[in-house]
């Protein structure tokens, strides 16, 4: 424990370093460089605490511990995502069923065992306008991110663009609840207007928030460097960084879903009580978040905007492009990115001239990684058209429980099963599953983690398509089940709802490696200066998977939907192989973390609010470690 104080006071009396006075020097008034936020290269580390290649070969890697004001960022979460899936969940219903027979007129259904096979409704405009409304909002609230990831890494940093978001929000929870109301549903134009508008301004909220609570949650992360520690019985370990970015991520991803979970609430709400019930409850629940980000302003480690890196990424793939260089792009090698590397220029020409060529070589390799993430998210929307519990493709999932046996149960439901079982599942795979690997020298690397995802994902398909012919075969209307209607009331299979839940649990538990990873990809692999907007563009694979849901909602219908899943699990099975061998770069340990000299030469240097230090990691010491 020594050596680690001793660590961090040497960083802490850094004032006279070049890395600080040239910092110092850039920053705009009104901000502050701390000594303790800037730090030294390995050679003027204590070489103690350095880990030599037999470490990084041997020791378990650890996380440092979580402090409170990042446990409250977790809770701003767990509220924004109680309040998004709370108003959502009941959203299909609102749009695809029409208020039903014998229910009041706020859209519950009528009670009495006649009508437990029923579902609430409001609009009645039919499964397609629903999926079309329902994937319109998924694609808006995960394409305004981008923006929002823009904004907060170049003008307004990203505490102040979750303030911003938060009171959008809170005036799109206001207007929700007007089209709910039973006298405005009266008018069903009227109430899908203000409804769509609400919906709308819920996702600019969420595309405000979603970019930069995450990279603010591991910006107060107390450890910057791989550092060797001892346990309290002496054992060695390495601190690291990235394990602690996962720790953090996959507890802020235990949060999401914790709140998700208040999806129960308002189905439950929307059939028995009404609508206007079921978009409240997420409402009144949302008014927390400015309590909280009030509480934590003062205690947040806040990294202002330091100008965007777009313009410098873009001089770097001109560069890369140039006299024939577009031809080497996605061919691997080194031939591509060399183009832009200073050093190979000066080989190449004799000399590099500085007022073009302003970078140096870190900073395309960090470009470089920065692609290579984002290539690999390319794949992530085969996995979520394949997870039926999240955006799913097109309205498969629903469409076959309105064919399934309910027994009272609401349709809508058995989605909540997504959000437990990764409730139950996260804490097995952040405290069990990985440390065992890190213990026995297997650590589960990212594209290791990403494979076994979409190999969950596939065996989530696999049931959805054994369901889907086992209903086809039992339904009185066969192949056409999805909508069955005999002497007047809904027939349905003796296929109970209940065995939805194995195509909802396998890739739900997927979603534990292979979302969490990519949020981990965004912020460990990007530069300082673009970590909310490839974060963002982690998010946006959310809105390419609900418009390819949206473009192919009118074709998955019966008698289709069999094939369909059959479709998907052959698609989520061939990144099992992708992953591991053509991404296998991206399981080496990097880490862009903070701002240096190099980017204050790029772009402008580092700026900091007074309060911004960073954490001592005694002030939050990992417990002895032997389980590792």
């Amino acid at each position: 424990m020594a050596t680690v104080e001793k660590r961090w006071n040497d960083v802490e009396n850094m004032s006279a370093g070049h890395f600080t006075s040239d910092l110092k020097e850039k920053a705009e008034p009104g901000y502050t460089v701390h000594d303790a936020d800037v730090f030294p290269a390995d050679d003027e580390r204590d070489p103690a605490l350095i880990p030599t290649e037999e470490d990084l070969r041997t020791l378990p890697r650890v996380p440092a511990g979580m402090p409170l004001v990042a446990l409250a960022m977790c809770l701003i979460e767990l509220v924004e995502r109680a309040s998004y899936y709370g108003t959502s969940g009941p959203f299909n219903n609102f749009v695809n069923n029409p208020i039903p027979p014998g229910g009041n007129s706020a859209g519950a259904v009528a009670r009495g065992k006649d009508h437990e096979n029923d579902s609430p409704g409001a609009l009645g405009l039919g499964s397609v306008s629903a999926s079309a409304i329902v994937q319109m909002f998924k694609f808006l609230a995960y394409v305004i991110p981008i923006y929002g990831g823009i904004v907060a890494d170049s003008r307004w940093g990203r505490f102040k663009t979750i303030c911003w978001g938060t009171a959008i929000g809170g005036i799109a929870h206001v207007i929700l609840v007007i089209p709910a109301i039973p006298q405005v549903l009266a008018v069903p134009k009227a109430a899908l207007g203000v409804f769509i508008v609400s919906v709308i301004i819920l996702a600019f909220a969420a595309g405000f928030i979603k970019p930069s609570l995450a990279p603010l949650l591991c910006d107060q992360s107390p450890v910057k460097e791989q550092t060797i520690h001892y346990t309290k019985s002496g054992k060695r370990v390495i601190i690291d960084p990235q394990a602690t970015v996962t720790r953090y991520l996959n507890l802020f991803y235990l949060c999401i879903n914790v709140g998700a979970l208040f999806q129960l609430a308002t189905t439950y709400s929307a059939r028995y009580v009404g609508f206007w019930l079921a978009f409240l409850l997420p409402g009144i629940l949302y008014f927390m978040m400015p309590l909280v980000l009030w509480w934590a302003s003062p205690r947040l480690v806040k990294l202002p905007p330091q100008g965007s890196v777009i313009p410098d990424t873009f001089a770097v793939v001109k560069a890369c492009m140039g006299n024939g260089g577009w031809k080497k792009f996605g061919r691997g090698g080194d031939a591509f990115w060399n183009k832009a590397k200073p050093s190979f220029i000066r080989d190449r020409d004799g000399h590099v001239d500085e007022t073009k060529v302003y970078w140096d070589d870190k900073f395309v390799e960090e470009i470089r990684q920065t692609f290579t993430a984002c290539a690999v998210f390319m794949f992530i929307p085969i996995f979520q058209l394949a997870d039926g519990g999240s955006v799913g493709l097109g309205n498969i999932v629903n469409d076959m429980s309105v064919a399934m046996t309910l027994n009272g149960m609401p349709n809508d439901l058995i989605n909540n099963f997504n959000s437990i079982s990764i409730i139950v599942f996260s804490p097995i795979v952040t405290f069990l599953v990985y440390p065992f690997f890190e213990k026995i020298g297997w650590p589960l690397k990212p594209m290791t983690r990403m494979s076994i995802g979409f190999f969950l994902g596939t065996i989530g398909c696999i049931f959805g398509a054994v369901i889907q012919d086992r209903i086809y075969k039992t339904s009185p209307c066969g192949k056409f089940a999805t909508h069955c209607i005999i002497d007047g009331k809904t027939a349905v299979s003796p296929v109970s709802l209940w065995w939805q839940i194995p195509l909802i649990i396998f890739p739900a538990i997927g979603e534990l490696f292979v979302n969490v990873t990519s949020y981990e990809l965004a912020y460990t692999r990007s530069p300082p200066r673009m970590k909310g907007l490839v974060y963002s563009l982690s998010l946006f694979n959310t809105a390419i998977a609900s418009a390819i849901s949206l473009a192919c909602s009118k074709a998955l219908t019966d008698p289709n939907l069999v094939i369909a899943w059959i479709v998907l699990a052959c698609a989520c099975f061939v990144p099992c192989f992708i992953f591991p061998t053509y991404y296998r770069s991206l399981n080496t340990f990097e880490f862009q973390w903070s701002a240096t000299e190099r980017d204050a030469k790029i772009g402008g240097g580092l700026k900091h609010e007074p309060n911004a230090g960073v954490n001592d990691i005694e002030a939050h010491p990992i417990k002895d470690t032997d389980k590792y």
